[in-house]
């Protein structure tokens, strides 16, 4: 009888590089499933809970990634509303 793989659990889909529009820094972006979203965060686009078991978005900046930004899907399409400073 052929061995049976174990189950494999995608925490992350496809990662993207992108801009950090906070910091300007090259990040990378990541989805977060929601069953792997267990701690609450608050999103730079709106100052508002990501509570846990909600999908999102996490921004790692390549050159600084203990810096890391978690982000409402929403929040981060709108990032480009943000007030420049």
């Amino acid at each position: 009888m052929a061995k049976k793989r174990p189950l494999r659990v995608k925490l992350f889909s496809k990662i993207q590089l992108v801009e950090d529009p906070l910091s300007g820094l090259l990040s990378e972006q990541r989805h977060i499933q929601p069953f792997a979203a267990t701690k609450t965060y608050i999103c730079p686009g709106c100052n508002q809970e990501i509570w846990p078991r909600t999908g999102h978005l996490v921004i790692v900046p390549l050159a600084d990634t203990n810096n890391r930004r978690h982000w409402h899907t929403s929040c981060w399409e709108r990032k480009n509303r943000l007030p420049k400073n």
